[in-house]
């Protein structure tokens, strides 16, 4: 099987499941995640660790978590807000964390109630707990709003920039570029990971976008053209933007992973067992919407996914 071109990270079960109003069992929880690692994806954010109370979904993180790092080369991250749920993650076995960091100041306080100052200041303090307790967990900052905030409108793409370099400089191994509410377009794109690449070369981090305005793949094929070489997705398109009701938000992962396989670009994503893994989603989430155009329509006659020779239509 050739090497994967480039690290698709299915965000579902974290920012997918969040967003839904039903609580997926844990069970469930657990055959869509084996399901995935099945279909070749080798990055899953399985959890946030924030209060119950708050998020009833992420409930049994931990538990999720324990499975999770059981899977064979499968690198398990989680989100966390802040210390204690850093800590809660760590505790739990996580391999990598992820830290939202909100460009738009407005955004900031609604989501995390916290100035972009003094998340930057917890994540200086996560960089030093994970010195402590796990030297060899990663350390990401996702910076959302990145692209624009339905709460304060335009963010300046100088504010965006220098808050990146400031999470690296806090501790974050690299800081990537979430288009939370779906405003971004490739021009955009293309010009603000141009900027976050010749500021924090290979610290620069991933591209989560958003398909709210249809816009998703386009974004991402922007991101790609300059470099950028992992994407966040979310299998069924689950989750998204709240902001935008009926609309879906993640872009859709096995749109993404087609794209790339039709360019000859290699995700080590098995398309065929990718599609089927809507299966135990679905079954988790009776009645729930789920999108994607490649599922729909099926893949095109002849197909032949380069990187699963025995995928083919």
């Amino acid at each position: 099987m050739k090497t994967p071109d480039v690290l698709i990270s299915e965000v579902g079960p974290r920012d997918g499941l969040q967003s839904v109003a039903a609580t997926m069992p844990t069970a469930d929880k657990l055959r869509w995640i084996d399901a995935l690692h099945a279909a070749g994806l080798r990055e899953i954010e399985v959890a946030s660790f924030v209060p119950a109370r708050l998020l009833p979904q992420m409930a049994d993180a931990a538990e999720v978590v324990r499975h999770a790092v059981t899977l064979p080369g499968l690198t398990v991250m989680a989100l966390v807000p802040n210390v204690r749920g850093a800590e809660a993650a760590l505790a739990a076995g996580v391999h990598k964390l992820t830290v939202p960091v909100s460009a738009s100041a407005a955004h900031s306080l609604a989501n995390v109630r916290k100035t972009r100052e003094q998340m930057v200041d917890e994540l200086r303090a996560m960089a030093d707990l994970r010195r402590e307790l796990g030297p060899g967990v990663g350390l990401e900052a996702g910076i959302s709003t990145a692209f624009g905030c339905t709460l304060q409108g335009l963010v300046p793409e100088d504010e965006v920039i220098r808050l990146a370099v400031q999470c690296v400089e806090a501790g974050a191994d690299e800081a990537g570029l979430s288009d939370t509410v779906g405003y971004a377009n490739p021009a955009q794109v293309r010009r603000l990971f141009t900027r976050l690449r010749a500021e924090l070369g290979d610290r620069a981090g991933a591209a989560h976008m958003h398909n709210t305005r249809g816009l998703g793949l386009a974004n991402c094929l922007a991101a790609y053209e300059v470099g950028v070489l992992t994407f966040d997705a979310s299998l069924g398109g689950l989750g998204g933007c709240p902001y935008a009701p009926g609309a879906s938000g993640n872009v859709v992962t096995e749109d993404l992973v087609f794209m790339f396989e039709a360019m000859g670009v290699a995700t080590g994503i098995d398309i065929r067992k990718l599609i089927a893994a809507r299966a135990p989603l679905q079954a988790g989430l009776p009645g729930e919407a789920v999108y994607g155009m490649t599922p729909e329509a099926g893949l095109p006659k002849g197909f032949v996914q380069p990187s699963h020779p025995n995928v083919h239509a």
